[in-house]
């Protein structure tokens, strides 16, 4: 028989529910200018929208990188306005950068990413923040690519290195955790 301890889920590492207080969530280059590129580019906003508002109604972190903001443009104007800071970046990999570090909040452990292109500068964060030590979720209905293959490779790639994919409606009735929370109605709306 085991003991109690030894049946425990370790509250971080691949597998383990997402937990709100411990999340952040990051949107990888959303922006004008490179949108119109990704296959189904508008879902992929409206989805990461649905998180920007869970996230802002329970208090998780939105945070926003921005590639080469010259000459892809901002980040859209409706996720955008749902975020508490934006990171400017020239690196594919966004914690390559200076700064970096000191971008995220101290006290999270999750980060849930969004965002383009899933191949390349999302890929490579991911890569980045599971070499820093951070549970990283994939949401692979808010994640694209110009192509639908280089979204997949970038998804499968992610996972062999030890990120979990997930959808956004995993993310946001994990961060709820149950119908009894005081946000439960209101988020049961986005995912309507």
């Amino acid at each position: 028989m085991e003991s109690a301890t030894q049946q425990q889920v370790p509250h971080r590492g691949h597998g383990a529910l997402c937990v709100a207080e411990r999340s952040c969530l990051l949107l990888v280059d959303l922006q004008l200018k490179l949108l119109p590129a990704i296959a189904d580019g508008p879902a992929i906003v409206d989805c990461a929208y649905k998180l920007t508002q869970a996230a802002n109604r329970l208090g998780v972190p939105v945070l926003l990188t921005e590639q080469n903001s010259q000459g892809l443009g901002h980040t859209v104007d409706r996720l955008a306005a749902a975020s508490n800071a934006t990171f400017h970046k020239m690196a594919f990999d966004a914690t390559s950068e200076a700064g970096w570090p000191d971008f995220l909040p101290r006290d999270i452990s999750e980060i849930v990413v969004v965002g383009s292109e899933a191949h390349v500068c999302v890929l490579q964060t991911v890569i980045g923040l599971l070499q820093a030590g951070f549970t990283v979720r994939v949401v692979q209905d808010a994640v694209g690519s110009r192509t639908q293959e280089n979204k997949q490779a970038g998804l499968r790639r992610a996972e062999r290195y030890g990120a979990d994919i997930v959808m956004a409606e995993m993310v946001i009735f994990e961060w709820l955790r149950s119908c009894n929370h005081a946000a439960f109605r209101d988020l049961l709306k986005l995912v309507k």
